[in-house]
C-alpha cells in the first residue's frame, strides 16, 4: 500500500463505485483511499505458483479462489483491503460481485514496503473476519512461510515453514512444498 492517499472522505459504496473503473486499486481504511503500488517479479511469481497450486485443489469443492483484484471487506472496521490471495467456502459471498466478507484462508506477499503493515495492523483488522481460520505470509526475498492459523480457543498460533519443508493450510486441507511457492523465483 502506498503511503499516498486521498484526504475526501468516501463512503463505502461511493468508493465501491470509483474503484469500478479506477485504473489504479486502492484500499479503503475508514473513509479514506489508498494507492497500491506494482509489484516486483518475485512477488508476482510466487501469487501465480500459488494460484495455479490453489485453483485445481478448491476445483469441485464449493470454495472459490480470488487473486490480487478482489477486495476483502472488513464491515466491522469499514474497511476494503486486495489481498494477493483469498478463499473462500461461504455461501454468503456468492451474493458479493465486487467484495467477499467471509474468506477462511487469506495470503499476503510481503514486500519491503508492507510487510511491517501486513504483519501488524492489516493482521490485526484481518482477525476481525470471524470466518478466518489462516493469515499467511509469504517472503519474497528468502524461502520462508509464516502461517498464523486460529485455534479452537480463538487464538492465533504462528507455524513458521523454511527450506524443504510442505506449507499446511488446515482450512482447505492443502499442502504443497516450499519449493513448488518458490518455483522460478531468484534470491539476491
Amino acid at each position: 500500500m502506498s503511503l499516498s492517499q486521498s484526504h475526501l472522505y468516501l463512503s463505502p459504496e461511493e468508493y465501491l463505485e470509483a474503484e469500478k473503473s479506477s485504473f489504479i486499486k486502492h484500499e479503503y481504511i475508514q473513509g479514506r483511499i489508498y494507492a497500491m503500488s506494482g509489484a516486483s517479479d518475485a512477488h508476482v511469481t510466487i501469487t501465480t505458483n500459488l494460484i495455479a497450486l490453489l485453483r485445481n485443489h478448491v476445483r469441485g469443492t464449493g470454495c472459490r479462489l480470488y487473486a490480487t483484484d478482489m477486495k476483502a471487506r472488513i464491515e466491522a472496521l469499514n474497511i476494503f483491503y486486495y489481498p494477493d490471495i483469498m478463499v473462500t467456502c461461504d455461501r454468503r459471498d456468492l451474493d458479493c460481485e465486487y467484495f467477499k466478507r467471509y474468506p477462511c484462508l487469506i495470503i499476503e506477499v510481503l514486500s519491503p514496503s508492507t510487510e511491517a503493515f501486513d504483519r501488524g495492523d492489516k493482521f490485526i483488522d484481518y482477525q476481525e473476519l470471524e470466518t478466518l481460520q489462516e493469515y499467511v505470509l509469504i517472503s519474497q526475498t528468502r524461502q520462508r512461510v509464516d502461517c498464523f492459523r486460529r485455534n479452537p480457543e480463538g487464538r492465533w498460533v504462528l507455524y513458521s515453514y523454511r527450506g524443504n519443508q510442505e506449507l499446511q493450510l488446515i482450512s482447505i486441507n492443502f499442502s504443497c512444498s516450499l519449493a513448488d511457492i518458490y518455483e522460478d523465483v531468484s534470491f539476491n
